[in-house]
């Protein structure tokens, strides 16, 4: 079973983006020596679906990305992908003005820090620029969100990002083609594995939010822990559809 992970913020505020320390570093030392190989997104959409695999990703690019985890990772030799709303990096994650409900207000990193996180080998993909929901995107302001964030890293690092993750997991089909015409990837919120044959611009992720009990992700592939990912996709499902009916995120 080979599947993208996504982490959020490492805090203790308990919130739906937060892991908390203590937790992350049991799940990373659970990784680096368990069968489950910790492979680059590259390397893992090269792999068999059958192979325990996982990659990493963090999205939003927060400071305790580059205070706890990259250090952590670092030293196991762990790769990963942060996916950087370019716009916002040295300021907050106060999109447009507000925080999302529920969402603690974090600081984000700065490029002088994103340089160096990329200098060591983590790869640095896009988030868009301002972290808009895509599917109310469209024209000029999408290719700019979408071009235009890859523009950004590139300008700032001089690496080309290979590849992006749509904020909120907010998709159309006018983003999906762009985001397919400028990354080799492009990373949603659909919580389950990675199957054959995916579709290179819609690559579902599992957010390790509902993995953060223990002994959850150390049933990995398991019969138990494959149901518990479907309940879960289940419920996020009826939530996101509740939301996107009543104009909530």
């Amino acid at each position: 079973m080979r599947a993208i992970l996504t982490y959020h913020s490492i805090d203790e505020s308990g919130s739906p983006i937060s892991m908390s320390e203590d937790v992350f570093r049991t799940q990373i030392a659970w990784l680096a020596r368990s069968r489950v190989r910790v492979v680059s997104l590259d390397a893992l959409m090269r792999m068999s679906p059958d192979e325990d695999a996982v990659s990493l990703t963090f999205d939003d690019a927060f400071v305790s990305f580059g205070d706890v985890a990259a250090p952590l990772l670092a030293e196991h030799g762990l790769p990963s992908t942060l996916f950087v709303v370019t716009d916002a990096a040295g300021a907050t994650n106060r999109w447009s003005g507000g925080v999302d409900r529920g969402i603690p207000e974090l600081p984000l990193l700065r490029w002088e820090s994103l340089g160096r996180l990329a200098e060591q080998g983590v790869h640095l993909g896009a988030h868009t620029r301002t972290h808009v929901d895509l599917a109310r995107a469209s024209g000029r302001q999408l290719r700019d969100e979408v071009a235009g964030s890859a523009e950004r890293i590139a300008s700032e690092t001089g690496r080309a990002p290979s590849a992006f993750a749509y904020p909120y997991g907010s998709v159309s089909d006018a983003a999906v083609g762009l985001v397919a015409q400028c990354f080799d990837w492009g990373c949603t919120t659909e919580m389950r594995s990675v199957a054959r044959n995916e579709a290179r611009a819609l690559l579902p992720r599992i957010d390790m939010y509902y993995l953060r009990s223990p002994g959850q992700l150390e049933r990995w592939g398991t019969l138990g822990f494959r149901c518990h990912l479907t309940i879960r996709a289940g419920a996020r499902l009826v939530r996101h559809r509740f939301r996107t009916l009543t104009g909530q995120r």
